[in-house]
């Protein structure tokens, strides 16, 4: 295994000071000193803290990208795709357990970035939208082709992301509630399981029943 370069070792101890601190906890000092770096190696890489950010958040965007889009794309029926797609976005959390926690945050953290409509911004909110619209797409398909039942696609969308990103991002409470860690091998092939038997009931559609057959007398 290759040594990370010096923008891979920010990045990483970026991932990990944002998910548990947030954008605002956080000072560039502090990263380049945890990254074994001076400050000035740090500016060489990123021009500022919220190009930082927005760096880290990209680069896990890009992560779940790579493992839903191959699941998608391979044929099937559309409840065998979603269970991949379900398989590799929980995967991709489960393995970097930063990830789900730094998600949320961005949710509501960017009040706190001094600039939104910078290119490493605009770079970001295209590929979330990519990602969801890739989504929202095969569910439209699946809908179309009546194998799933009628539904608001974007509601269908946010029940999805709740089901996933939350759990891995509950920590303590979410271990309080299913009593015990979150990201072993059994809980996290549990939780597939669980996210795959919900959804599918949720988005299946209903088979028409057969009408009894008439007498013949």
């Amino acid at each position: 295994m290759q040594p990370l370069s010096s923008r891979e070792k920010i990045l990483e101890v970026a991932e990990r000071r944002f998910a548990q601190r947030g954008y605002a906890g956080v000072g560039l000092r502090e990263l380049a000193s945890a990254a074994g770096l001076g400050k000035s190696s740090l500016f060489h890489h990123f021009a500022s803290k919220a190009a930082l950010y927005l760096a880290v958040l990209d680069r896990v965007l890009e992560r779940i990208e790579t493992r839903i889009g191959p699941a998608l794309a391979v044929r099937g029926t559309a409840g065998e795709r979603l269970d991949r797609a379900l398989d590799a976005l929980i995967d991709a959390l489960a393995e970097h357990p930063t990830v789900a926690r730094l998600l949320l945050r961005a949710l509501f953290e960017d009040d706190d970035l001094p600039e939104t409509e910078t290119p490493e911004a605009r770079a970001v909110d295209s590929r979330l939208r990519a990602l969801i619209g890739e989504l929202g797409r095969f569910i439209d398909a699946g809908v179309a082709n009546g194998e799933f039942r009628k539904v608001s696609t974007g509601d269908a969308l946010q029940t999805l992301i709740g089901a996933t990103v939350y759990h891995f991002a509950s920590g303590e409470v979410g271990e309080v509630v299913t009593g015990g860690p979150l990201f072993t091998r059994e809980a996290v092939a549990r939780r597939k399981a669980e996210v795959k038997g919900f959804v599918h009931h949720g988005l299946q559609s209903p088979q028409p029943q057969e009408r009894p057959k008439e007498s013949s007398q």
